[in-house]
């Protein structure tokens, strides 16, 4: 028995029931990532221009205890990247967007987290259901072969049941494929709009970095001191002032 009888006999003993129980539990798991993905998504939610405007006020006020209370109270991610920002907010624009870089990268794999399953499933569904169908095809011609070597009608009717088994394969296929590529693309939206949002954040705390309100503790107290001249600059004074002048009206 050749490779191709042997794998025609693998595929008719195993038949396409495997293929459709698989699909099951691949819709199930797909269908509790989309409901922990949505909760999650829901959790932190953020109201973007209330926080942006309190955070320019407070940042404006040079209170940066208030905006460091106003991130940390927050569960969004936006405000967890700007928080990474204040912490750094005393060394300077660089080191607070370094910091607030950083962060970013963080965020981004924790709303992605479990996304990759969705895509994959997505896009390689319809090929598993394809599976199916191909092994209830080859059933469906198995027994037209039957059929055709003992001249007998009866077996029609099995022909029958493997072509829709074939058929149900493929719509299964197609059920657990469309939805995890539209929750995906959903989420993907949601993941840009919130690292929109975060970068929009950013830049806010950066302009007020950059624009000089930034809160400095180690400059705020300190005296204002006047610079004496020193001893070389003032004798270079004296000898300019004792030179007589050599003009002559």
């Amino acid at each position: 028995m050749n490779i191709v009888e042997r794998s025609k006999d693998i595929l008719l003993h195993v038949g396409a029931s495997p293929v459709m129980y698989l699909m099951i539990v691949l819709s199930i798991a797909s269908l509790a990532v989309m409901i922990e993905k949505g909760l999650f998504f829901f959790s932190i939610r953020e109201d973007l221009e209330s926080l942006a405007t309190r955070l320019s006020r407070a940042l404006a006020k040079k209170d940066l205890p208030a905006a460091r209370a106003l991130v940390a109270e927050s569960r969004s991610a936006e405000a967890r990247i700007a928080a990474a920002g204040l912490q750094q907010y005393e060394f300077g624009p660089d080191a607070a967007q370094e910091a607030m870089a950083g962060a970013s990268v963080i965020q981004r794999m924790r709303l992605e987290r479990r996304l990759a399953f969705l895509g994959t499933l997505g896009n390689n569904a319809p090929f598993v259901g394809l599976l199916g169908t191909v092994i209830g095809i080859v059933q469906a011609f198995q027994r037209l072969e039957d059929a055709g070597q003992n001249a007998s009608a009866g077996p029609s009717t099995a022909v029958m049941g493997s072509i829709a088994e074939a058929l149900v394969a493929t719509a299964i296929g197609l059920a657990v494929a469309i939805p995890a590529v539209a929750a995906y693309n959903y989420f993907q939206r949601r993941i840009k709009s919130t690292l929109g949002n975060a970068e929009a954040l950013t830049h806010i705390l950066l302009s007020h970095l950059k624009g000089g309100t930034a809160f400095d503790p180690a400059t705020a107290s300190a005296p204002s001191t006047v610079r004496e001249p020193s001893p070389i600059s003032q004798r270079s004074l004296e000898r300019v002032s004792s030179v007589p002048s050599s003009i002559e009206v």
